[in-house]
């Protein structure tokens, strides 16, 4: 699973494109899934959670059409990647 947090500058659009294009670039580079909430303390600034292993991830990153797509996401700045802090079976 991977974790994100990211700030946008126009939430809808950042949407139309992470569930089309993005999905679809996605898919290509093994990931089963996202989900993307909201921060209830900031519209413009989105979690997404990552159905995706690292290795996959990391070739998704070193995929040369991915600036592209993060210009048309309208990311203000790279994703900030966050830690887990522990992992339960429950």
């Amino acid at each position: 699973m991977i974790v994100t947090i990211a700030k946008v500058t126009d939430p809808a659009r950042f949407l139309e494109i992470f569930e089309t294009i993005g999905a679809q670039k996605r898919r290509e580079h093994g990931c089963r899934g996202a989900r993307v909430y909201f921060d209830p303390d900031d519209a413009h600034r989105l979690w997404s959670i990552f159905d995706w292993d690292t290795k996959d991830y990391e070739k998704f990153l070193a995929d040369p059409e991915i600036p592209a797509i993060a210009r048309e996401l309208g990311l203000q700045a790279p994703p900030v990647h966050a830690s887990a802090a522990t992992e339960l079976d429950a």
